[in-house]
């Protein structure tokens, strides 16, 4: 039933802007789909239209990411190249693509489209139908997907539409981003009192998957709300972080309401992550890593792994082809090695660069694995970050740290050795075996081992590198976090195609507005371009992308 409904608002994605889709919810949902309808059979105790809300619970969570074709349009081919994990081995549309600094209006205006055809207008579903009044803990987890899906969107373009959602059916105006920043701390509030008053209410009760109400519907916790709430708390904190440059004092309030125990907590252990799995969904990096062939590791991730000797580097990639009887592998010298794509290089027809190293389809990116959107390890460094800006009830920094390496670790399953104390081991240059042109030096020479004698501008490299590491794959994420601090330090683009909109060294910051959306509700995207403060284009900063130092 889910899979119908997913495919069907895939369908509508294709034909609506964000105006256009408005006017449906507006209108009434049934008027813009005729399966809604199928829900109404009660067979769990539930009123009709609660169980009709509960439902479509999984067709958001599934479409946070999307299936493979949406999340190579969603994600791949922009934030996860973008934050130097990955590169494509296809030389799409002659090289002329995203990769290069083309944008493709065609790709960019996926995930616009998709959050607004399939996560918002089922969240206003569930809203109409009572469910804030009726079952404020389901209300509670749609506002936690809401901010979720919807952060990834506005920091992509800037701003977009966010409070007017659902109420015009001609034109839907734009909030500035601050304004929905403000909003999302808002939205968690609720969320997070809704979740706290459930809980104390009904303890034992939601963390047993055959008692939670939530359990039938979730692809990330079992129906576990302490789980859904400490999540709830370590996504405030990352929103917070964002805000350092551009707003320090809501930055460090909304940080210490995170931080604060009495809120529920922060993910803290590898059981905490959140992952979208089950339900018949899968990883969509195991298709495009394997059948399609169209992602690759990217030379960032390669050099920091390689060169800080990192035991996570044989679980998130494989190494290079040898086998003579692969058409395009590399030479049997190369046996053994990993070998990353560095953005922008200009790639020859397959399979010239099929040979080099991908994503590891048995572990990281295997078909079953779940599609990370936040991690314990994350928060561990959101915290060291905290406490390096002397925040309370953020720890000690170094501790911060080293438990955020220690737990990436954990969650991979590997052994950390004697990697936090390495003060020695750097960044490794990059070699590119098909055209030396492409190849850099190091650019870093950040060290793993904590220095209690370091800046702290020193330290937070160390800090965002290694958060850089423990995220993957999760390419938005990692993308803001280097829009916002320049760590790690990234090679630049090799081939930009921007005609000058884009600084290659700066790198590019923000995706272009649909151009659907100039046709269909054109005044409103104007009047967000003069929001933005620049073109509307790759070059500019979203709000909280300041070009000032951290510290």
């Amino acid at each position: 039933m889910m899979k119908t409904h997913y495919n069907l608002t895939n369908t509508m994605k294709l034909r609506l802007s964000v105006a256009g889709l408005l006017a449906c919810v507006l209108l009434a949902v049934t008027s813009c789909t005729k399966n809604f309808e199928k829900y109404n059979t009660d067979n769990t105790g539930l009123k009709p239209s609660q169980f009709s809300a509960a439902l479509i619970f999984q067709g958001i969570q599934t479409a946070l990411f999307g299936e493979e074709g949406n999340y190579q349009l969603n994600e791949n081919l922009n934030a996860d190249c973008y934050s130097g994990y990955m590169m494509s081995p296809d030389p799409f549309r002659g090289n002329i693509n995203n990769l290069t600094y083309s944008l493709v209006d065609g790709w960019n205006q996926q995930v616009f489209s998709d959050a607004y055809t399939i996560s918002m207008f089922d969240i206003n579903y569930i809203a109409s139908v009572g469910t804030k009044a009726s079952q404020p803990d389901f209300w509670a987890i749609a506002l936690i997907l809401k901010v979720e899906t919807m952060h990834r969107v506005t920091d992509k373009y800037g701003p977009v539409a966010y409070s007017a959602v659902g109420k015009s059916v001609t034109a839907t105006p734009y909030d500035s981003q601050q304004s929905v920043y403000n909003q999302f701390f808002l939205e968690l509030d609720t969320a997070v009192t809704s979740l706290k008053t459930y809980i104390a209410a009904n303890p034992g009760v939601v963390q047993t998957p055959s008692t939670s109400p939530f359990y039938k519907y979730d692809l990330v916790y079992g129906g576990d709300y302490s789980k859904w709430l400490k999540f709830a708390n370590s996504l405030r904190l990352r929103l917070a972080m964002h805000l350092t440059k551009i707003d320090a004092v809501t930055a460090q309030a909304q940080a210490e309401k995170a931080l604060d125990p009495t809120n529920g907590g922060l993910m803290s252990v590898p059981s905490d992550d959140a992952g979208i799995s089950g339900g018949g969904y899968h990883n969509p990096l195991f298709v495009i890593t394997t059948s399609w062939t169209d992602i690759s590791l990217g030379a960032p991730l390669q050099t920091y792994l390689t060169g800080y000797n990192d035991p996570r580097l044989p679980v998130y990639a494989s190494p290079v082809v040898t086998d003579p009887k692969v058409a395009g592998a590399l030479p049997a010298s190369y046996t053994g090695q990993y070998i990353g794509i560095r953005i922008g290089s200009l790639i020859t027809a397959k399979p010239s660069y099929n040979s080099y190293s991908t994503l590891n389809p048995s572990t990281a990116v295997s078909s079953s694995s779940p599609m990370l959107m936040m991690t314990a390890a994350e928060v561990w460094f959101l915290k060291a970050e905290a406490a390096l800006r002397g925040w309370p009830n953020a720890g000690d920094a170094q501790t911060d740290y080293n438990t955020g390496i220690q737990t990436s670790m954990a969650q991979w399953g590997v052994s950390a050795g004697n990697y936090i104390t390495n003060a020695t081991s750097t960044q490794a240059a990059y070699t590119d075996p098909t055209n030396s042109a492409n190849s850099s030096a190091a650019l870093s020479t950040a060290t793993i081992a904590w220095n209690a004698g370091a800046t702290n501008e020193q330290n937070l490299e160390r800090i965002i590198t290694q958060k850089w590491l423990a995220m993957f794959p999760e390419g938005e994420e990692a993308w803001t976090e280097y829009r916002r601090t320049g760590y790690p330090k990234l090679f630049p683009v090799v081939t930009n195609n921007s005609n000058g909109t884009i600084d290659s060294q700066i790198q590019i910051r923000r995706l272009a507005y649909p151009q659907a959306e100039y046709t269909t509700n054109g005044a409103a995207v104007k009047a967000a371009v003069q929001l933005l403060g620049g073109p509307d284009n790759g070059g500019t900063r979203v709000w909280w992308d300041v070009a000032k130092a951290n510290f």
